[in-house]
């Protein structure tokens, strides 16, 4: 059995930052070349006490009791890299807070961009060998608590969401969710990392010693070197991926990268050779929120009617880690 998402929804924190606010740090960059670099003009962040799993709540919330009851759901799965705590797992919170049934499997998983495809296959795997029917798949980051606001390279580029995909067991066979293909290159952990966020003592921590030290305890991102890692990898990794299954672009409607900032998606669009009316960027009024921008980006096409059931979709998710995947989708 295979299955099918049914709905999506989103949510953002109330603070708004524009471009404006940011240019008061010392950038020599003016809020119109924030846009033209970036293609971000606001993002949302939140206050001392909201967390990642409050925005996912909400997000689920406008699903669980208004679209589908909450015992009918058997599987919730959370997807964070800035959980409530170390433990307990925070999807057992949310599985309590939202009211669903203590037979719902309930776990977290850590990735950041890369996230949203990885829970769709864990899901597709857990309905296809019978251990679930109707599942939730959350997305929550908070990575603004991470960083110091003053820090333009990550403030300009980050904000922080929820979201919260219902996805059902299928009436058919037919794959809709998947194929998929999957990278991982721990080589370049430290290009994107918060040091001391764990259980590795920050003294003489081997992987930080191409942090500068100002940055060890804050979000630290290596922004060439995350742009140069995935403009070698992600082109051969869908030339595999389209050669094993002989798709051309022609076989998809819609494609939908992560979200990760435009210079880095042009660049990417134009290297893989992909259709402009086929390629999809919408970050512009919310910023890179890492795990949850595909599934911001599908709700929206969701809300304004602009897919539609068969559409054939590409998703490919990339970045920290270094960790990246691909699937395709059939809308339904």
């Amino acid at each position: 059995m295979n299955s099918v998402i049914s709905h999506i929804e989103y949510v953002l924190p109330d603070q708004l930052v524009v471009n404006d606010e940011l240019t008061v740090t010392g950038t020599r960059w003016t809020p119109e070349e924030i846009t033209n670099k970036t293609g971000i003009t606001k993002r949302f962040v939140v206050d001392t006490q909201t967390t990642a799993s409050d925005l996912a709540f909400q997000a689920a919330s406008k699903i669980v009791g208004s679209i589908v009851a909450a015992d009918s759901i058997d599987l919730l799965i959370f997807c964070t890299q800035s959980p409530d705590y170390v433990l307990p797992t925070t999807a057992c919170l949310l599985q309590h807070r939202l009211g669903l049934p203590t037979n719902c499997a309930a776990f977290d998983f850590n990735l950041g961009c890369s996230g949203y495809v990885y829970g769709l296959s864990i899901v597709q795997s857990m309905i296809r060998a019978g251990h679930a029917k109707r599942a939730l798949l959350l997305t929550g980051e908070t990575y603004s608590k991470y960083f110091d606001r003053s820090d333009f390279s990550v403030a300009s580029i980050f904000g922080d969401a929820g979201t919260a995909t219902l996805i059902d067991a299928g009436d058919s066979t037919e794959e809709t969710i998947g194929p998929f293909i999957f990278g991982t290159d721990g080589s370049g952990g430290d290009r994107l990392i918060v040091g001391g966020s764990g259980a590795r003592p920050l003294k003489d921590d081997p992987i930080l010693v191409r942090v500068p030290e100002n940055a060890k305890t804050k979000l630290f991102m290596d922004g060439p070197e995350i742009f140069a890692f995935t403009m070698r990898t992600i082109q051969s990794t869908l030339e595999t991926f389209f050669a094993k299954h002989g798709w051309t672009w022609n076989d998809f409607d819609r494609i939908v990268f992560h979200q990760a900032n435009k210079f880095m998606l042009d660049n990417l669009r134009v290297q893989c050779g992909i259709p402009s009316e086929k390629f999809i960027v919408r970050m512009e009024n919310v910023g890179n929120t890492v795990s949850n921008t595909i599934p911001i980006v599908l709700a929206e096409l969701q809300h304004e009617n602009a897919l539609k059931s068969g559409d054939r979709l590409l998703l490919v998710g990339f970045g920290v880690g270094y960790s990246w995947a691909a699937c395709a989708l059939t809308w339904k």
